[in-house]
């Protein structure tokens, strides 16, 4: 047993500690381990009403370790004839599960998760049930098949260019017309609103989004509200890897404007715009639907947003600082 696990001195130096009755703190800074692993390793490793022993815990801790262990369904045959017999009705692996947990509340050796089904039918190494039975399923397939093709989120955007390359200025907020852009969601995923925030002045924009958020959508919404922006203020827009996106050239051409793209999974590189979200979900709370709104009562909680007193700005309004701007 090797890597992270506990070394047979470090067992005989907690059944040692153990038995001069240490705290479980104090054995875990001996042995250089913390106190919930000690715990741990007490609670799982101890044969019932007798006390913590090296050997014996050793030796439980390495048939537990070892692999391949033998499936549940073919060591329990009683389980195994259930769940064939379910198959047989059309049951799906989750209502089979769900089921067995409903039938057998205080019997755990009667529970299997919808993975293990699923494996039992079609891993070779796990067939633990009639092969056959794989016919029973929804899809009758005879092999499993993933849901999404490998790599089909790589390049959902394609050439699109990364934060990385954005120009320093950026980044130190000197220079205004750099934004960031990205959308909140309404109920069910079926309406949006867009937002840019540029990041010097914290001045925002909301785009109007009546008709969905699909990538041409998106694309000419944006488009129509950048250029009502002098050229001045049309730096630059950085977004997340949302596939809204998709035509960034053709926006990129039709606005006048560079776009970068985020990280995946990285919303702190859209802090600014991040944080001004937030305080549309005042206006806009989550789980509503957001088409109901005029592109009249977006520019009215955009003015109210842009007239707010900002601490980063030292309590200055965005309008007060982008307005010469946006008169040239």
């Amino acid at each position: 047993m090797k890597g992270r696990c506990l070394t047979f001195a470090q067992r005989e130096e907690i059944a040692v500690m153990r038995a001069q009755g240490h705290s479980l703190r104090r054995i875990g800074a001996v042995v250089g381990r913390s106190a919930s692993t000690v715990s741990r390793e007490l609670r799982r490793n101890s044969v019932a009403g007798l006390p913590y022993r090296a050997t014996s815990a050793h030796a439980l801790a390495y048939e537990r370790a070892s692999r391949p262990k033998p499936a549940k369904l073919h060591t329990n045959t009683v389980l195994r004839a259930k769940v064939e017999a379910d198959l047989k009705k059309k049951y799906s692996p989750e209502q089979i599960a769900g089921r067995l947990r409903v039938e057998f509340p205080d019997e755990p050796e009667m529970r299997v998760s919808p993975e293990t089904i699923y494996q039992s039918l079609y891993v070779q190494s796990r067939g633990a049930l009639n092969r056959d039975l794989a016919a029973c399923l929804r899809t009758g397939r005879a092999l499993r098949q993933p849901c999404r093709k490998a790599g089909q989120r790589k390049n959902r955007i394609p050439g699109m260019i990364n934060i990385s390359e954005r120009p320093a200025e950026v980044q130190d907020r000197a220079v205004p017309g750099h934004w960031e852009g990205d959308l909140i969601i309404g109920k069910g995923n079926q309406s949006a609103i867009g937002t840019l925030v540029e990041r010097t002045t914290n001045y925002t924009m909301l785009v109007h989004l009546p008709d969905g958020y699909k990538a041409e959508q998106m694309r000419d919404a944006l488009a129509a509200k950048i250029k009502t922006l002098p050229e001045a203020l049309r730096q630059s827009l950085t977004w997340d890897q949302g596939i809204e996106m998709q035509d960034w050239k053709t926006l990129k051409i039709d606005a006048g404007i560079d776009i970068y793209f985020c990280d995946p999974h990285s919303p702190w590189q859209r802090g600014i715009n991040e944080n001004t979200n937030g305080l549309l979900r005042q206006y806009f709370p989550k789980g509503t639907d957001l088409s109901i709104h005029s592109a009249t009562d977006l520019d009215w909680v955009a003015q109210e947003l842009n007239d707010r007193p900002r601490k980063r700005l030292e309590f200055r309004k965005p309008i007060e600082l982008i307005e010469g701007l946006l008169l040239q």
